[in-house]
């Protein structure tokens, strides 16, 4: 840290316009010390920050914000550029309840142009606002800074090759830093090496056009003519066939280093000088600042509280993730047939050690999801036992390919859907609440919910060898919660628990079966019966389950997921088509969920074991002084 606080001073793009080059490498010190200390507090996404620090200043100094506009693809790395625009004060409640959003959100500043939190947004929403900015007759600049592992997500193809055909003011930053969240696979990742390593092309090219310019009479014409044939240039002068960008139709300029303050500034100026779209190609470290984010930046890349001088968490536990981890190990070591995919997050999902042992049956295939669903399906064609593993958040995006590709032609493809239900402080772009709806909607497709570790062993198993067409298996972020010692799990579609003579009945399934034991325990103190149907196979729901719960005088259903379509409502529908005449009440999720810890969540849902009590006790007081007494009523 130096003698001079240069952050304390910066309110606004403005204030850092004031500052010289050097000055400006001291601000970057001092930024990088902020975003260890905090994200060491509060968790999130260090290594990506650490890594974009110079570009933020570079962009923040050159461009007129907030008129010009940035779109971070992701987001997750815009931790400076917060710090940047008015929100120092604030940063130590990133990704806290009420506190500042881990992503950029358009209801929390006017620098942040687009929300964003999934891959590969940022070239069609930047080209959106570019377009939009032109029929409006405000022009300004539009930039999107997106990294080179968002390259292999179909969007940010389809963005750029439609904004290249355009004359739009759009400024598209690659930042290459040869890493997305494992490390980057793929054509693209080995194009973009290609890239780096040739010789620069902007600095041939203008030393061709400074000497020509030089030469009386013909030099400038001819200079002029040589500009316009672009693929002439390259493939004489520099040996090379112009860059993929440049046939999508964007100038191109780079790569540079993209720690290089004044370098990043003349890029672009000269950027903002072209009419038209123009991609920079920058070259970053992740976790640049920090060895033990540059040593390992996928550890660092997302990451829980944890101790600056070692670089260790504070605190760690076996989760899930894990669990599914070491059954996908022992059944492919029995198995040949069993392969396993994922989407750029070997780590994440817990299939590091598979990834080592079983190479030739591990296909990273990088930030796709949709080629992810349809690779399988064409795996399941050939009799091979395709397991993508992905987060609940990013299964969204396959939804037409689980669909057309997989259900529809009866292929046998097994979804790992991790992060299911609430994931706390990444908030509403990362919240896993929308799965069950929409896979409800899908035929032929069957979804099974764990409430425990060896559930999730059985259910995998059950998955992959006892089902046909599309199987998913949904389990949470972290650890198991508490499971009474005598209840079994009787790999049955659904499971009684508790007393089956009661008159409430409580229904749910996944991680809420815990909370539903503990409501359970306390009801059971004050006298007040009740038993629980858990659900195991949450879709196709079992006839026989709708007849379990149809004997009881009135059924609550709690669930960790989005109320429309869900699950709770269909097993409601089912229940009244069958002759339900209790009542029944349903708990879900209504509208996005913002960011909090796991608990606070649940608890402001109602979804947790005192939200279910007081869900019983309003629905049960009418009665209760008859049935219960006083005493159980208060």
């Amino acid at each position: 840290m130096t003698e001079d606080n240069f952050l304390n001073n910066i309110r606004s793009p403005e204030d850092l316009k004031k500052l010289s080059v050097g000055e400006m490498y001291q601000l970057a010190e001092e930024i990088r010390v902020k975003l260890i200390e905090t994200v060491s507090e509060n968790g999130g996404h260090l290594a990506s920050n650490l890594g974009v620090v110079e570009l933020t200043l570079a962009i923040h100094s050159v461009m007129d914000l907030p008129k010009d506009k940035i779109v971070w693809d992701v987001g997750h790395q815009s931790y400076t550029h917060k710090l940047l625009t008015g929100r120092c004060g604030l940063i130590n409640t990133i990704r806290r309840e009420n506190g500042l959003a881990g992503f950029p959100k358009r209801q929390e500043s006017e620098y942040d142009s687009f929300n964003t939190g999934h891959s590969s947004t940022s070239v069609s929403a930047a080209f959106g606002i570019a377009s939009g900015s032109t029929i409006s007759g405000d022009k300004h600049y539009t930039v999107a800074v997106i990294g080179d592992g968002a390259l292999s997500g179909g969007l940010a193809l389809e963005g750029i090759n439609n904004a290249g055909r355009s004359k739009e003011n759009l400024i598209v930053i690659l930042n290459d830093n040869k890493m997305s969240i494992s490390k980057n696979v793929g054509s693209m990742a080995r194009y973009l090496t290609s890239l780096r390593i040739r010789p620069t092309y902007l600095d041939t090219k203008s030393r061709v056009h400074r000497g020509l310019n030089k030469m009386p009479v013909l030099g400038k014409r001819l200079s002029h003519i040589i500009s316009g044939t672009k693929r002439w240039i390259h493939k004489n002068f520099f040996g090379h066939e112009p860059t993929m960008f440049e046939q999508f139709g964007f100038k191109y300029y780079g790569p540079f280093d993209g720690h290089d303050i004044a370098q990043l500034q003349t890029a672009l100026q000269a950027a903002r000088r072209v009419e038209g779209p123009v991609l920079i190609h920058i070259c970053t470290i992740k976790g640049k600042g920090y060895e033990y984010a540059e040593k390992d930046p996928r550890v660092f890349h997302g990451i829980s509280a944890f101790d600056i001088e070692t670089g260790e968490p504070k605190s760690s536990s076996k989760g899930y993730s894990d669990v599914f981890g070491d059954f996908m190990c022992r059944t492919a070591q029995d198995d040949k047939k069993v392969c396993a995919i994922t989407a750029a997050m070997a780590m994440g999902t817990g299939l590091s050690d598979f990834a080592k042992k079983y190479k030739k049956r591990f296909f990273d295939v990088g930030i796709a999801e949709e080629h992810a669903v349809t690779f399988a399906a064409g795996l399941a064609v050939e009799n091979i036992i395709p397991v993508f593993a992905v987060y609940s958040t990013f299964l969204q995006r396959s939804y037409d390919q689980i669909l057309h590709d997989a259900a529809l032609q009866h292929l046998h493809i097994v979804l790992a859907i991790d992060r299911a239900g609430i994931v706390g402080e990444d908030g509403e772009t990362h919240q896993g609440i929308f799965d069950a709806a929409f896979l409800n909607t899908i035929p032929d497709t069957t979804v099974f919910a764990p409430s425990s570790f060896a559930e999730l062993d059985d259910m995998m198993y059950q998955a992959l060898y006892e089902t046909q067409s599309v199987a998913a298996v949904r389990y949470p972020r972290g650890g198991e919660l508490f499971i009474p010692e005598d209840y079994k799990y009787n790999k049955s579609d659904y499971s009684i628990y508790g007393n089956t003579d009661a008159d409430l009945l409580i229904v749910t399934y996944g991680r809420l079966f815990s909370y539903a034991c503990q409501t359970y325990e306390e009801m059971k103190k004050n006298g007040i019966d009740v038993c629980i149907l858990k659900l195991n196979r949450i879709k196709p729901v079992s006839d026989d389950a709708w007849a379990a719960a149809s004997g009881f005088s009135k059924c609550f259903f709690f669930e960790e997921g989005i109320k429309c379509g869900g699950i709770g409502e269909t097993f409601g529908i089912g229940l009244y088509q069958r002759g339900f005449r209790g009542h029944f009440f349903l708990t879900a999720i209504e509208g996005f969920v913002p960011q909090a810890k796991v608990d606070s969540a649940l608890h402001r849902l109602g979804l947790d074991a005192q939200g279910m009590k007081e869900k019983l006790l309003a629905e049960i007081t009418e009665w209760s002084d008859e049935k219960y007494g006083e005493k159980e009523k208060a």
